[in-house]
């Protein structure tokens, strides 16, 4: 592929988007490029503070735990009191948490303001998802969501790279200009980025419109949504265990910590620098396609690491399921918003980013208990297993949710029209990956989804 084709891919990928949407993915880069907080928070409670690895994990723990309870809360603000308000509280809420650990010593004090700060992190994602939805044409979601992505990531990289800057500034420092960046971000959207939520009705029309009281527990009942949520956690499980399990599997073959900083970092080079390539060559795909084969990917490319022997083979392994994440993360972003009725995006957000959070908590457990206990091995194996698992689920549960508004699959997995006319699809029923996501916390790695 030539320099002049590379460039012209790129020119199509970020073309046809409205202003405001460039704002929000202006303000994704600088929250992430300030992003300190997670990168280093375990060396600080170790390195700095003398804590035990051991409390440095639950406390990473504990912020996942806050993701949990974040995230619907984020969803139900989104949709009752606005997507720009909810963004800008809890923006200053994130900063707040993140200057405060600059200050805070104690072990308690410290697990609190972590907990606060998942809570406040994970409640800023479904404003943001349903921003995106609100102001983006239906058919270019997935390409903004991609997007939107790729600013996470190059933010999260720009950031790694900074904190070699704790040698001489100090954790401190870092986490103080964590703070200012993430209130640089709240200004950003403040002053530039518009509130999309859809006017309610007024009520004079109330009687006349039909738009059905929708909460948590409502959207749970709706049955393909509640399946697109439980396949994503399965696919964040997944996704999560080589945070965990790789450094763990390449310490017992011998291999030094600095050889996983290399192996690790093979991620976000591949996202930041194949990212827009990648949206590219899968744009106008089928969702359900483009879900199962990153499922595969995930399994594959997490299985084989039972089979790597060296930095390099463990690299490649890391490249596999890279792939997996750049497919999956604004698929399942945009299959979230096309699901959702327009009155209850926030709410279908929040509950999809529970699943992130969720497994941010609990999977960092399970990996490092079967590492311990029945081995690498049958971690890698697992892995494997649930990845093919979910892609089959996604491949027979969710064809005809993710395909019947006037769409079919054509031969190349393209959703293309289906001739003649198509009524307007109507709100989903109330009766249902795993990312910054998007961008949730992953077991040790900072929020991303």
């Amino acid at each position: 592929m030539s320099i002049s084709t590379l460039r012209r891919s790129a020119r199509e990928t970020v073309s046809g988007l409205p202003p405001g949407f460039w704002w929000l993915w202006l303000s994704t880069l600088v929250n992430r490029t300030g992003a300190f907080v997670l990168t280093f928070l375990s060396l600080y409670l170790t390195l700095e503070l003398g804590h035990s690895a051991w409390f440095a994990g639950l406390v990473v723990a504990l912020h996942g735990l806050g993701g949990v309870a974040g995230s619907p809360l984020g969803g139900v603000l989104t949709d009752r009191w606005g997507r720009r308000p909810t963004m800008i509280t809890m923006h200053l809420a994130g900063a707040a948490c993140a200057a405060a650990l600059a200050f805070v010593t104690s072990a308690w004090g410290i697990a609190a303001v972590v907990l606060l700060m998942g809570v406040a992190m994970q409640a800023v994602r479904p404003p943001i998802n349903a921003t995106i939805a609100d102001m983006v044409p239906a058919h270019d979601v997935r390409r903004a969501y991609a997007l939107n992505y790729w600013a996470l990531n190059l933010g999260f990289a720009i950031a790694s790279l900074g904190g070699g800057a704790a040698a001489f500034l100090g954790y401190r420092t870092l986490f103080v200009v964590d703070a200012v960046a993430t209130v640089l971000c709240a200004v950003i959207v403040f002053l530039r980025l518009p509130e999309t939520r859809p006017d309610r009705p007024a009520p004079a029309e109330e009687k006349s419109v039909a738009e059905p009281e929708v909460s948590t527990l409502t959207v749970l009942r709706d049955a393909p949504f509640r399946t697109l949520v439980l396949l994503n956690l399965l696919v964040c499980l997944v996704f999560t265990a080589p945070w965990i399990g790789l450094p763990l599997t390449m310490a017992d073959q011998g291999l030094s910590a600095s050889s996983y900083g290399a192996v690790i970092a093979v991620n976000g080079v591949v996202i930041v620098g194949f990212q827009l390539l990648v949206n590219k060559l899968t744009d106008k795909r089928s969702p359900v396609l483009l879900l199962a084969l990153s499922s595969l990917l995930f399994g594959l490319g997490t299985g084989a690491t039972a089979l790597a022997g060296s930095s390099v083979a463990f690299a490649a392994t890391v490249v596999v399921w890279t792939v997996g994440e750049m497919i999956h993360v604004p698929t399942n972003a945009a299959a979230t918003a096309r699901l959702a009725p327009e009155h209850a995006r926030g709410r279908y957000q929040g509950v999809m980013g529970m699943s992130w959070a969720v497994a941010g908590f609990v999977a960092p457990i399970l990996a490092g208990a079967v590492v311990d206990g029945p081995g690498p091995d049958v971690l890698w194996a697992a892995t494997a297993a649930i990845g093919v698992l979910a892609a089959a689920g996604y491949a027979t549960r969710l064809r005809r949710a993710l395909t019947e508004e006037g769409e079919e699959t054509g031969e190349a997995g393209a959703a293309v029209p289906v001739p003649g006319p198509v009524a307007s699809p109507a709100p989903a029923p109330v009766v249902v990956k795993g990312g910054d996501a998007e961008d949730s916390p992953v077991g040790t790695r900072p929020a991303r989804t």
